[in-house]
């Protein structure tokens, strides 16, 4: 008899599911009471949503203490998934925690039933589609594949509250297991010529000096695309730098994200006058270049070059939560008027494109022609959360670390370059996970 949780996640994928995650329910997860996703923002690195935005529902003038976001949100059942036009995500940065809501709201062949029921144990699909779509199916719990899922439920990988499903359609359990097979293999390999995966979809060679990554990714079968970042069974997959591989000293610090401004000088004015009000000539002397750059740390006094520093609104510290869901961060002057702001808003909708896992990978270089040879240890990242990235902000860990300029000041037509990143140094990657493994792989 065919597996009936197979048999759901291969009809989910008919529809376009890639990643397949289940949890099972409480009795407080009804249309009620909302359907708990787990506590932090953890859950957003999971399901696909809409902009996050105020509650309009919070009292008008008082502290917005949640948020919102849209799910597009699909029942199975019929021919096709019906939507549920109402869905979203609520997010109480009090608790904090991620919950759904409007989920049976204007839907039809929606499991009103089960959904509105206190039954404990029933059990929840999800299937995640490239596109953003959430499917979702829900069973009792004496049907079979609920009972399919308990007896599976001690052999399964987690991501915060959700069993992860993504394996059993790939013959797998584990994809760490798998990650770490397919690593302890190219580790063994030695030097591998610099090469990247072509239009024919083989690998071919490549000579730019930038090779670590698209050497890696061939050797997992990984082919560029328009994605942030290459993906391997569920995993962000990184190599980094170092100057040999039995200190393994990473080279450059991870950049974390790369969000432009959402207010501030540099919002309302352009940023060609937030060049010429805070920017500074190119020191090497070249002319008509303006440069805005430096390391700038929540903590820290203002910089020397540029007279701004970091601050941030609406986050505690020693709680790691959210205050002010109208919070930011800000790089502002000495008079204390905001040159750049980044709002809790934007930088949650930047943090949430990130992986839930990531593995790094060292990589060492030698040419001509470009080899790479990888390490015999990997970092497993699991379970971000930007409360998290918050924190680290906060500490100094995490700063910003920009490289905007301007060549041909004066010009009508000038070339300006936007480069606005948040960065961490390697040592610091622990912070920003739940869960942090350094794995031999020899």
């Amino acid at each position: 008899m065919t597996d009936p949780l197979i048999r759901l996640l291969d009809q989910m994928a008919a529809h376009g599911a890639t990643e397949f995650y289940a949890k099972q329910l409480a009795p407080n997860d009804n249309s009620k009471n909302q359907v708990y996703l787990g506590g932090g923002f953890g859950a957003l690195n999971v399901i696909p949503h809409g902009e996050i935005t105020d509650d309009q529902s919070v009292r008008a003038g008082s502290v917005r203490d949640r948020a919102k976001a849209t799910v597009r949100f699909f029942w199975m059942g019929g021919d096709q998934p019906s939507p549920a036009p109402n869905a979203q995500l609520i997010l109480y940065p009090k608790y904090p925690e991620v919950r759904m809501s409007g989920f049976l709201s204007r839907a039809r062949n929606a499991p009103t039933e089960l959904m509105t029921s206190r039954t404990k144990d029933r059990v929840l699909i999800l299937g995640i589609c490239p596109d953003g779509r959430v499917l979702g199916e829900v069973r009792a719990p004496d049907d079979l594949l609920s009972v399919r899922l308990v007896d599976l439920a001690p052999t399964l990988s987690s991501t915060g509250i959700f069993f992860d499903l993504t394996p059993l359609r790939q013959g797998l359990r584990d994809t760490r297991a798998e990650l770490i097979r397919a690593f302890t293999e190219i580790h063994r390999r030695g030097w591998i010529p610099s090469c990247k995966i072509g239009r024919s979809g083989q690998p071919e060679p490549y000579s730019a000096r930038n090779g670590g990554g698209y050497t890696l990714e061939a050797q997992l079968g990984i082919s560029p695309n328009g994605y942030a970042e290459p993906d391997y069974l569920g995993w962000e997959v990184k190599q980094y730098g170092v100057g040999d591989l039995v200190r393994l000293q990473p080279k450059s610090p991870v950049t974390l994200m790369t969000p432009e401004p959402t207010g501030g000088y540099y919002r309302d004015a352009g940023v060609e006058a937030f060049l010429h009000r805070y920017g500074y000539a190119d020191k090497s002397g070249k002319p008509g270049r303006i440069n805005f750059g430096g390391i700038y740390a929540v903590g820290r006094d203002f910089h020397a070059d540029t007279g701004l520093k970091l601050v941030m609104h609406g986050f505690d510290a020693r709680s790691g939560k959210i205050t002010d869901m109208d919070g930011w961060l800000a790089l502002t002057d000495r008079q204390d008027e905001p040159a750049a702001i980044w709002h809790f808003r934007n930088i949650l909708t930047h943090w949430n494109r990130k992986h839930a896992k990531a593995a790094y990978l060292p990589s060492l270089m030698r040419a001509p022609p470009p080899e790479y040879c990888y390490g015999g240890i990997v970092q497993l990242c699991e379970e971000t959360d930007v409360l998290l990235l918050l924190a680290a902000i906060v500490a100094g860990s995490a700063y910003y670390d920009p490289g905007i300029k301007m060549e041909g000041d004066g010009a009508s037509k000038p070339a300006i370059k936007r480069r606005s990143q948040f960065r961490v140094k390697h040592s610091g990657l622990a912070m920003l996970y739940r869960q942090f493994e350094v794995v031999g792989l020899v």
